[in-house]
């Protein structure tokens, strides 16, 4: 029994050893992985001085910027309800370039709000409710060289507004409520390094009367103002301006421009005013060639009085938008000056023609960009034999009605390098309406009407490297349809109606790039489907098609066998339930894979050999997968040592341990988020060396000690978790904040307490049983002994003062010789003896008694027999008697043998047996002769060196014809 209870405490020994062991390991600060988080902001993975704090209700801008570190170098703290910006609100972020503040409750800005950031070069604190800004709202930004004001109720400018800004030179103040221009322009005096200053969509009426603008500003925007003129500011005030829009305001008199310089205007909008260009043109000093005619009335004169307006010099760009041109005949334009790039769009064109029929020869030769957006074509005819526009290079058709595509439609380009017709009605496509493009490498026809792709389609594109078909109604590929595109890089099929692949439907392509397949209704792919671009395709989109596996095991080889080269793969938000299985092997033959995209999918399971063969990833996403999918299998991500991004969010992961994650040696970004994740294993973020951003938002987190490792990453600088401090504890009752949580007691090993309480316990309980045995007279023999001198104590103030001459101890069954033999020979001899049935005080312990009759007496006589030696009392009272002989260093104890005891009776009582062979022993004899001579020998001993002054051993001497055991003591 004592065996075993030794190894049952060294076994809770080794347990709380190994506990404790585990908690320190847990709670050492992994070298390199330190964890640290913000209150309400989140830094940037790829730029870690970068800090969003946006949508976080925040009130106060000390809650955004408390925390942050002092290298932050952007900050953006949008959508929140800052009302007011105290000073010295950012003094601890020196190294600030960006401050972004839009879209708060801003009323106030204090004096000294920015001091301390010397480095800030822009601002923005538009979509806020600053009514003014006071005089020294931005002191301490010399350095600043962008201030967006946008969307503000700001009335009116303090002169001395942006005095503190000597280096700015962009001023955004649009959508605000300023109606003075004379004002504004007085704020800005001191701004000598002022470039652009935009004021569209406020209140003015008027330019003057104005102190002029800084002669730096080369661009100045008034558009969506209520301006009725442009002088009143003086003829110098836009004398510097190089860029000037005045477009959508209520400017009709022509005259008001003669009265102001715009001689070196290198650009005029007057876009959606009632004014008369012509007339502009004639009575100011605007160059002809900076007016943009957008938008403006024409008159009689019609493109026709623009084009002689321009004179015979070639341009760059001629811009004809917003117009209301309805038609353009057959040399509408020819009195153009030639022109490298038009612009068309925003007219109500229904025809475009064959475009060399309303241009010159000159214009045809030079033309290389032509743009007609957001008409009102409806279809483009054949140009088989139009004249040829030798040098056109790209023609954007989109946002128009264009429903048919007719044979040769663009042969007027021949050298047409990108066609954009997406976001029309196109339906129909002549099999040859592309044919006379050799050059093209761009082709745009995404989000039209497509249903049939035919191989003449694209026969004549061989330098095709971009094809769009986005969108269409495309639901069949015909085999060999894009034979033809041998240097075809970019093919996008997504949005279609794709229902099954075919090998033939990808033949030709040999240096296809990337394909992409998503939201399609693809139910099967194959590894031959995509073996005839194995050697070149690096991106494939299945994203949003109808994937799905019913079983773990393929019954055919792995889909993506041959490519070898992919690096970017999208499989998510397969429909309509998910791919839900992955099966066994499923990505073998992807190695050279370095993103895979996976979420969306409801995952049941993903086999532990899922991820074997994808050595080179870098991103993989399995989020959004929380319809059953639970743990992950140990070992999944065994062969990812390479793996960067982990993103798990809304998984349905309950648990990660580090036979999941071990491997991951060069994570940087894990993704947890609303998972049903407990605690994050310390043994992981250990693993996880590299690891600097880590979300585990909204996860029911436990605030036990199994978190602790959270605590010694604060503060530090590598690993961020996001929110750390909104992070909660799944508990009943309010909320409780996992940084709230006291980590103390996962200091202290409990166990270990309560170990090194119950040890003690245990081996006292363990111990009781010996002292029982070895001890427990000697025991009782003190506790008494106490008792009784407490008791007794004025009865023996006296030590050497004895009421009886011996106390005489037997047993019950020797009661008749002791009281026939024994008490009249020693009585009648003059010793006063002390008897239990005689001298014991009524009313008192037993104990007591016996205790205080050895005491009070000066010898103890033990008469010894079988009987004696069975009886615990008797064994008591020799046992007091031995402990007094200890106790006063005097023999005090008187054996008598009253019948022989055999050696191997006398061994079961080795308490009796030990005195006996410490102490002589006087045996009674059996015959009279010999009983004279015991009773002297017995009276001698009791009285000792009490009777005639002499020691006691002088008197007591040994019965001849008995063998003492030992010599007295």
């Amino acid at each position: 029994m004592q065996d075993s209870a030794m190894e049952q405490g060294h076994g809770s020994l080794a347990q709380h050893g190994t506990a404790l062991l585990a908690l320190m390991l847990v709670l050492v600060r992994a070298p390199g992985v330190p964890a640290y988080g913000f209150r309400n902001c989140l830094q940037a993975p790829d730029d870690p001085g970068h800090f969003r704090c946006i949508q976080r209700f925040l009130s106060n801008m000390a809650g955004a910027v408390g925390d942050l570190p002092a290298n932050t170098t952007v900050l953006e703290v949008a959508h929140n309800t800052i009302a007011c910006l105290l000073p010295g609100a950012f003094t601890h972020l020196p190294a600030l370039r960006s401050l972004h503040l839009p879209f708060n409750q801003l009323c106030d800005l204090a004096p000294g709000a920015f001091v301390g950031l010397q480095a800030l070069q822009s601002l923005n604190l538009s979509h806020n409710q600053l009514q003014t800004l006071p005089a020294g709202a931005f002191t301490g930004l010399p350095n600043l060289t962008e201030l967006v004001l946008n969307t503000n109720p700001l009335r009116m400018l303090p002169v001395d507004a942006f005095g503190p800004l000597p280096n700015l030179r962009r001023l955004l103040l649009c959508s605000c409520h300023l109606c003075d221009f004379g004002t504004i322009a007085q704020s800005l005096q001191g701004l000598t390094a002022l470039q652009e200053l935009s004021l569209c969509g406020n209140r003015l009426r008027a330019l003057g009367p104005s102190p002029g603008l800084p002669p730096s500003l080369a661009v100045l925007r008034l558009c969506n103002n209520s301006l009725v003129a442009v002088d009143g500011g003086g003829r110098a005030l836009l004398a510097g301006v190089r860029d000037l829009d005045l477009s959508y305001n209520n400017l009709s008199d022509a005259d008001s421009f003669a009265r102001v310089s715009l001689a070196h205007l290198s650009i005029l909008r007057l876009a959606g005013n009632q004014l008369d260009p012509f007339q502009l043109l004639a009575v100011s000093n605007v160059p002809n060639r900076s007016l943009d005619f957008s938008g403006l009335p024409l008159g009689a004169k019609g493109v026709h009085g623009v084009c002689r307006c321009l004179g015979p010099a070639p341009l760059t760009q001629l811009l004809l938008q917003h117009l209301e041109l309805h038609m353009l005949h057959n040399g509408s334009l020819a009195a153009c000056p030639p022109m490298r790039a038009l612009d068309l769009s925003g007219n109500r064109l229904r025809a475009l023609g064959c475009v060399g029929e309303f241009l010159s020869a000159p214009q045809r030769a030079v033309l290389e960009n032509l743009t007609a957006e957001h008409n009102l074509l409806a279809g483009l005819g054949s140009c088989l034999q139009a004249m040829r526009l030798p040098m056109l290079r790209e023609l954007n058709l989109s946002y128009n009605r264009v429903l048919s595509v007719g044979r040769g439609a663009f042969a007027f380009a021949p050298n047409l390098r990108a066609l954009r017709l997406n976001i029309n009605t196109v339906a129909f496509l002549h099999r040859q309406a592309l044919g006379t493009l050799p050059g093209l490498t761009e082709l745009r026809l995404d989000n039209n009407l497509l249903t049939d792709l035919y191989i003449e389609s694209f026969a004549g594109l061989p330098r095709l490297e971009t094809l769009n078909l986005r969108n269409n109604r495309v639901a069949v590929l015909f085999p060999g349809v894009f034979k033809h595109l041998g240097h075809l890089r970019t093919l996008d099929l997504g949005g279609n109606i794709l229902r099954r692949l075919t090998p033939a439907a990808f033949h030709g392509l040999g240096s296809l790039a990337r394909l992409y397949l998503d939201g399609n209704h693809i139910a099967h792919i194959s590894a031959d489907i995509f073996q005839p671009v194995q050697t070149t395709l690096e991106v494939l989109d299945l994203k949003g098609n109808r994937l799905q596996y019913i079983t773990a095991q393929l019954t055919h080889e792995p889909p993506f066998l041959y490519l070898n080269r992919l690096t970017d793969l999208k499989l998510q938000a397969q429909q309509p339930y998910g791919l839900k299985l992955i099966p066994h092997h499923f990505f073998r033959g992807l190695t050279a894979l370095q993103a895979l995209y996976l979420a969306q999918n409801k995952l049941l399971s993903v086999p532990p050999d899922a991820f074997d063969d994808l050595a080179q990833l870098r991103y993989l996403t399995l989020a959004d997968s929380s319809n059953g999918m639970w743990d992950l299998p140990p070992g999944v991500f065994k062969n990812l040592s390479r793996l960067r991004v982990l993103d798990l969010e809304n998984a349905g992961v309950h648990t990660l341990s580090l036979e999941v994650l071990g491997n991951l040696t060069q994570l940087e970004e894990l993704r947890l988020a609303k998972n049903e994740l407990r605690t994050f294993n310390g043994s992981v973020a250990r693993a996880l060396r590299t690891l600097h951003y880590l979300d585990l938002r909204k996860c029911p987190l436990s605030c036990a000690c199994a978190d602790a490792w959270l605590w010694p990453w604060l503060n530090s600088s590598h690993a961020q978790v996001v929110y750390l401090y909104n992070l909660t504890c799944a508990r009943r009752g309010p909320p409780t904040y996992l940084h709230g949580f006291s980590a103390t007691v996962c200091f202290l090993d409990v166990g270990l307490y309560l170990f090194a309480a119950t040890a003690p316990a245990l081996l006292l309980f363990m111990a009781l049983p010996v002292l029982y045995l070895r001890a427990y007279w000697r025991l009782r023999y003190h506790c008494f002994l106490l008792r009784s001198w407490v008791n007794e104590r004025w009865q023996r103030a006296d030590e050497g003062h004895y009421r009886y001459d011996a106390f005489v101890s037997y047993n019950s069954a020797d009661e008749a010789w002791v009281l026939q033999d024994l008490v009249p020979q020693l009585e009648g001899a003059g010793l006063c003896l002390c008897l239990h049935h005689r001298d014991f005080r009524l009313g008192r312990s037993i104990v007591d008694n016996i205790v205080d009759g050895i005491y009070s007496s000066r010898k103890t006589v033990c008469v010894l027999s079988r009987r004696y030696l069975r009886s615990e009392w008797c064994s008591l009272e020799i046992q007091l008697a031995s402990y007094r002989l200890f106790d006063e260093l005097r023999d005090v104890l008187v054996l008598v043998l009253l019948e022989d005891v055999p050696e191997r009776e006398l061994s079961a009582y080795h308490r009796m047996r030990k005195v006996m062979l410490r102490k002589t022993y006087i045996h009674w004899p059996p015959e009279p002769a010999a009983q004279s001579l015991f009773w002297a020998q017995l009276c001698c001993a009791v009285r000792g060196s009490h009777a005639d002054g002499k020691d006691e051993e002088l008197c007591c001497f040994d019965d001849p014809g008995t063998e003492g055991p030992g010599p007295s003591s």
